[in-house]
């Protein structure tokens, strides 16, 4: 056994992680992270039959783990007996073209983005969602981004450089960023090159968080092998790799290495210089070299921390950075997940399950109001506006604009607004 099955024996059966499961307190299909985690995980075995397929309506938003007091690694178990189903045959070919065509996001970038307006025109077309629902079983209604007509990296490496860096850091911009949100990219790099700091952005592909989430762990383990290739040389270096997708970094951090066994020397180097990047602001901010924010900007606003957000176990960095900004008032969500869940709630028999999650958040952002949320999750931005037809930026978006970036239109048009 590896260290996630190990941790299974620390279960005292105490049912916090049930109390606690948002998926469980909205639907009988999932019976909850003890008995589908450590409890049916005594039953796994390579000579034994899978004790119960509905572990595949967990949602893996760690929840269970961040509430458990032993320290059972519950949703890497359960992500583990996905993966042990979709190697046993036990997932239906429908269903796994399904989900490979939701876990591809490099894929589906690299041949949507370059003509994203005809590409965004048929995914949004409802006849066409109809009929993908019918066939594959992607939910009409669930929120499929728009693909942006600029790619990052294309933007990235087309500019000139403009800044005298005291330090260097990699930028891991991940699919959202590379291929529908360019903008959150262009204000990190604003960000960050305000403060003096050289941004690299070397090749790199998908985090495969969405391939481990659908139990498609051997393309997952291409993904994370051809991204250490890719960083490595970085991290040897004590380059930081940094990176605004919660997702993407706790992947690197985390994820990938405890999912895929990858507990070799050169994934935990790769790990260990991997930070979310308002948890390296603060490191700067804490080292007295942090750029302090001038420009007011005077809005009240719901911000929700995302499930793989709290999975760093690293507290709050993005709310004492904004913190930070002159007149920003901040209201964070105390909802427990937004339902969407990476590519889950993109399942039409786990659409509604999703959206039922996420009504609690969702009744907290129009409590709150404001002409934006704020979130640091890209599928939760998503699921959010989605939801409560409020637009939701990253962050960072809010920093740049009090840096003075004037790239922030989504800010400036909140500003303008109030």
């Amino acid at each position: 056994m590896n260290p996630v099955e190990l941790s299974l024996q620390n279960c005292i059966k105490c049912n916090i992680c049930v109390t606690a499961c948002p998926v469980a307190a909205v639907t009988d299909l999932f019976p909850g992270p003890k008995y589908e985690g450590p409890q049916a995980a005594r039953f796994r075995g390579s000579d034994q039959p899978m004790p119960d397929s509905s572990v595949d309506y967990c949602s893996g938003c760690r929840v269970c783990n961040m509430v458990c007091p032993t320290g059972v690694k519950i949703a890497e178990i359960n992500a583990k007996a996905r993966g042990g189903m979709v190697a046993a045959g036990a997932v239906s070919a429908r269903q796994r073209l399904r989900n490979n065509l939701l876990a591809r996001s490099a894929d589906l970038g690299r041949l949507a983005q370059p003509v994203a307006p005809i590409a965004n025109a048929i995914l949004n077309n409802r006849l066409v969602r109809i009929v993908t629902e019918s066939v594959l079983g992607i939910a009409r209604e669930a929120p499929l981004p728009s693909f942006s007509r600029l790619r990052f990296s294309k933007w990235f490496h087309g500019r000139p450089k403009t800044v005298s860096a005291k330090r260097q850091v990699v930028f891991f911009h991940g699919c959202s960023t590379e291929y529908y949100e360019p903008r959150v990219g262009q204000a990190a790099v604003a960000v960050l090159e305000a403060n003096g700091i050289e941004v690299i952005v070397p090749p790199q592909g998908c985090c495969g968080l969405p391939l481990l989430s659908n139990g498609e762990f051997d393309a997952a383990r291409d993904y994370h092998a051809s991204n250490i290739s890719s960083l490595l040389a970085y991290a040897k270096q004590g380059i930081p790799i940094i990176g605004t997708s919660t997702s993407c970094t706790l992947t690197l951090k985390e994820e990938a290495p405890e999912l895929l066994d990858y507990y070799g020397e050169d994934a935990q180097l790769l790990a260990a210089h991997t930070y979310d990047f308002h948890e390296y602001l603060l490191e700067l901010l804490e080292q007295g070299e942090l750029l302090m924010p001038r420009r007011p900007i005077p809005l009240t606003l719901a911000y929700h921390a995302p499930c793989q957000y709290r999975a760093h176990r690293i507290g709050r960095p993005s709310l004492e950075i904004m913190g930070l900004i002159p007149e920003l008032n901040i209201i964070e969500s105390q909802a427990a997940c937004c339902g969407i869940a990476g590519t889950y709630g993109y399942k039409r028999e786990k659409y509604q399950i999703g959206m039922d999650v996420g009504r609690p958040l969702f009744e907290f952002v129009n409590s709150v109001g404001g002409s934006v949320a704020v979130c640091d999750s890209e599928t939760c931005r998503w699921q959010i506006t989605h939801a409560t037809g409020i637009e939701t930026v990253h962050p960072v978006e809010l920093l740049a604009a009090a840096y003075g970036y004037t790239g922030c239109d989504r800010v400036e048009k909140a500003i303008a607004g109030s």
